[in-house]
């Protein structure tokens, strides 16, 4: 009688022990992966390697989504970790045409990236996903842009009524901002003009003095970025730092958005 109940309490037992293991393998990859921004270093596809053009990025959030970069467009999906595996469905992505080099990445990355069930295997700071058939991608964990000495590409703006604007690309180039420890100032260009101040960071704040600029005209879209940035300078703006993301927020609720630029 004894040997029988022993019996019956080992099979009981044993499910939850092998349902536990499969929680702690799904647990493990999706804790290596999730609430990192990772930067992609290449995709291989059928023994052919492509390097990541600097925009390709992934980030698998807690919440079940991801979104990134595949180098030309963004994308959105849905995500899910059963074991050491995750896998990417229902993309969604922009419909932005750029340079032929840069789309046959895209191309390669989105295919392999989406659809895939993708073994998850992690080493120091680096990433790879692999397919069933063999082809990889390779990332790299972002690590927090220093605030100072980091060119701060200015991507969009937001006013005090809570709207918000996405500069275009092309004017990405032209709205930056440089802090320097040193001298205690802030550099760069507001998209029209070039722009000198004094900062003081202090306790997730900087005080911006008031700016000093060159005098030329440009359109109005340039302007009117410009317009919208000099508003930050002359007071005190809190800041959050990202990893690769910088945010500026006016005591009167103006918000710049900033990328790091590689």
């Amino acid at each position: 009688m004894d040997k029988q109940r022993l019996t019956l309490a080992v099979l009981t037992v044993l499910p939850l022990v092998m349902a536990c293991g499969s929680d702690t393998g799904s647990t493990s990859a999706a804790s290596q992966v999730s609430g990192v921004h990772w930067r992609v270093d290449s995709v291989t596809v059928d023994g052919t390697t492509r390097r990541a053009p600097a925009d390709a990025d992934l980030r698998v959030r807690e919440d079940g989504t991801a979104v990134g970069n595949y180098g030309c467009n963004a994308f959105g999906a849905k995500a899910a970790f059963k074991d050491h595996r995750v896998e990417l469905t229902h993309a969604r992505q922009t419909l932005m045409a750029c340079e032929p080099r840069r789309m046959a990445f895209e191309r390669a990355f989105a295919a392999t990236l989406t659809d895939h069930s993708l073994t998850v295997e992690t080493k120091g700071d680096g990433l790879t996903l692999t397919t069933h058939d063999g082809d990889r991608i390779r990332l790299t964990k972002e690590k927090d842009a220093p605030l100072y000495g980091t060119k701060w590409s200015i991507t969009a703006l937001d006013d005090s009524n809570g709207t918000a604007t996405s500069l275009p690309r092309q004017q990405t180039a032209s709205a930056y901002l440089m802090f320097d420890k040193k001298s205690g100032k802030v550099t760069g260009r507001l998209g029209c003009n070039h722009v000198t101040a004094n900062a003081t960071v202090h306790d997730g704040h900087i005080t911006l003095g008031a700016p000093s600029t060159t005098r030329m005209m440009c359109d109005t879209s340039l302007m009117h970025t410009e317009k919208s940035l000099l508003r930050l300078f002359d007071g005190t703006a809190s800041y959050g730092l990202d990893q690769q993301t910088l945010t500026l927020t006016s005591t009167n609720g103006e918000t710049a958005k900033a990328v790091a630029e590689r």
